[in-house]
């Protein structure tokens, strides 16, 4: 590849991390991330969840939970969506595949079809991507990095003159992959321009809404702009790029623009303005639709199995059966977070990074994926070698009536939980915060002797930065409570906390010590949860509290004393 194809961008530190490739992790190593790709001959094979190592008890709940979704609730009101089709992969196999609920149930806003008129979701109905067509062009923009044709710190106005106007004559071809180029959202180039050509106009003479780097701001015209690029550096449409390059090559056979077989795809929404009807076969963004069809920010259409194979020709380091779209170098790119300065919005080369909002307890800060505004979802976890795509038709028959985002973590999360986490120690360890807006405890007596004592305890922790871990003593059975800081460590030198561990997700046990004063003390570990979004929780093993020689405190020979509260057992998988 061109040096020049990746410009002056501070990519040697970022590339430290190992791009070799790796061979398969076991279901049991959640709490072992392996760093590196999977081989590239690995092709995707169907397997029950225990022939890898998993745990098919979450999946099954999993399902249970996206099938619930499809029926109106008790109260009243619509449901979630009309239907779905999702595939969960690991190590190399298709652990569980969906298809529920309906692909066309609605005529018209309010009214639904005749019962013998819906018709039923297929494990290969075509679905509507929105904005996960996101990713198709920004892959494209870094194959012409990959090239020699693009450096990604150049100015966009170098391949695209008419872009440099109105103040964005700075704005970088990676600014506009990881929305930090000052662009505004979007603009209603469907209502307000009349044709194609001034359409694509209004976007390249938008001034920035903020300077250049300043912000991140999720944006639509961004990869408007970098499709345009694309078809302006190559020579070709879009769809035809994006044809060649990607979906051929791995032979992702029902991915593409403007879809031929309407009857297979799923509807979206019934639109009045613009008057198109129950939309179906048609992109259902009203933008991507005035321009044709075929845009940067959506138009694709595609298969929950074809995204499965763009998901392990990713974690496979760029090649499926033999076709190579990107090199190891570039999928690491597209994974390596650029927006550390904007932090909650991290952001590789198209790809958005560690969002627990629809990546729940499969989220890291190597989890890649992207959302789309009718009901999908990607998470590519590249720690596990795992990936979760869920396709709703959430906006049929109407936008209105809410998100899909519930459903997302709960697919995510099945695939999550199936990938058990051992205890440290011996066969059993204790495990809280995997429901929202619960406070759990567990609680043991220690008595400490003049002179104090030293508590240790090993932890692993896989939560937001707003669900906490506390531990905390008392010395006066329970009335009060003070918190206990106490030192972690990991891999590296030790880090000091004030009492509490929150925000952590490196997938790794940890070792715990503290210091114990002097008393008769209540020692207790609370987990407190929020009201959205989790992780895996935290798990506390080996808990010892010893003056010198002498064991105070011995949870794994005495599990007993514990009162555990919201807290449960976990077991050895293996």
């Amino acid at each position: 590849m061109s040096r020049r194809g990746w410009g002056a961008v501070a990519v040697a530190g970022v590339l430290a991390a190992s791009v070799a490739t790796a061979g398969p992790v076991s279901a049991n190593d959640f709490d072992r991330p392996e760093k590196g790709f999977m081989p590239a001959n690995t092709v995707l094979r169907d397997r029950a969840p225990e022939r890898v190592g998993l745990d098919p008890a979450p999946i099954a709940e999993a399902e249970r939970l996206i099938e619930s979704h499809e029926e109106a609730p008790a109260a009243g009101g619509h449901p979630m969506y009309a239907g779905a089709v999702g595939v969960m992969g690991h190590d190399g196999a298709v652990v569980a595949r969906h298809a529920s609920g309906w692909a066309s149930r609605w005529k018209d806003a309010t009214t639904e079809l005749p019962r013998e008129q819906w018709e039923p979701m297929r494990d290969d109905t075509v679905f509507d991507l929105a904005s996960v067509s996101k990713l198709f062009t920004s892959i494209a923009t870094v194959q012409l990095v990959e090239d020699g044709t693009v450096d990604l710190e150049a100015p966009v106005a170098t391949y695209l003159p008419e872009f440099g106007v109105n103040g964005k004559q700075d704005v970088t071809v990676r600014m506009l992959l990881t929305h930090t180029s000052g662009f505004t959202s979007w603009l209603p180039l469907w209502s307000k321009y009349p044709d194609v050509p001034s359409r694509i106009k209004a976007v390249m003479d938008q001034p920035p809404t903020n300077a250049p780097g300043s912000t991140y701001l999720y944006s639509d015209l961004k990869l408007i702009t970098l499709g345009v690029m694309v078809e302006r550096l190559s020579g070709k449409p879009l769809d035809r790029f994006v044809h060649d390059r990607i979906t051929a090559p791995l032979g992702m056979r029902d991915t593409g623009y403007n879809p031929t077989d309407r009857d297979r795809t799923a509807a979206t929404e019934y639109q009045t303005a613009p008057p198109r009807g129950m939309v179906r076969g048609e992109v259902h963004d009203e933008n991507a639709w005035s321009l044709g069809g075929i845009a940067g920010h959506a138009g694709v259409f595609s298969t929950a199995d074809d995204l499965a194979v763009l998901s392990q020709a990713l974690l496979n380091g760029g090649t499926y059966r033999g076709h190579r779209i990107l090199d190891r170098r570039s999928v690491e790119m597209l994974i390596t977070n650029f927006t550390e300065d904007f932090p909650g919005d991290a952001h590789g080369l198209g790809f958005e990074l560690d969002q627990r909002w629809y990546m729940d307890a499969l989220s890291g800060p190597r989890t890649a994926g992207h959302t789309g505004y009718t009901g999908t979802s990607i998470v590519i976890d590249f720690d596990s070698r795992s990936f979760a795509i869920l396709l709703t038709n959430r906006v049929h028959p109407s936008r209105e009536w809410g998100s899909n985002n519930t459903a997302r973590q709960e697919w995510a999360r099945g695939l999550a939980l199936a990938m058990p986490v051992d205890p440290r120690h011996g066969r059993t360890a204790w495990a809280a915060g995997g429901t929202n807006a619960t406070t759990a405890t567990l609680t043991a007596p220690v008595d400490v002797p003049r002179g104090g004592a030293r508590l240790g305890f090993d932890l692993f922790v896989d939560t937001e930065d707003t669900d906490v871990l506390t531990l905390e003593t008392s010395s006066d059975d329970g009335a009060t409570w003070a918190p206990l800081p106490f030192a972690l460590r990991d891999r590296g030198p030790a880090q000091q906390t004030d009492g509490t561990v929150s925000g952590e997700h490196g997938r790794r046990w940890m070792q715990a010590r503290a210091e114990l004063p002097q008393g008769d003390l209540l020692l207790r570990w609370r987990m407190t949860t929020d009201a959205v979004y989790l992780g895996r929780g935290v798990l506390v093993d080996g808990v010892r509290a010893t003056a010198g020689h002498r064991v105070l405190l011995d949870g794994e020979r005495r599990p007993g004393v514990f009162d555990p509260r919201g807290w449960s057992v976990v077991q050895r998988a293996s």
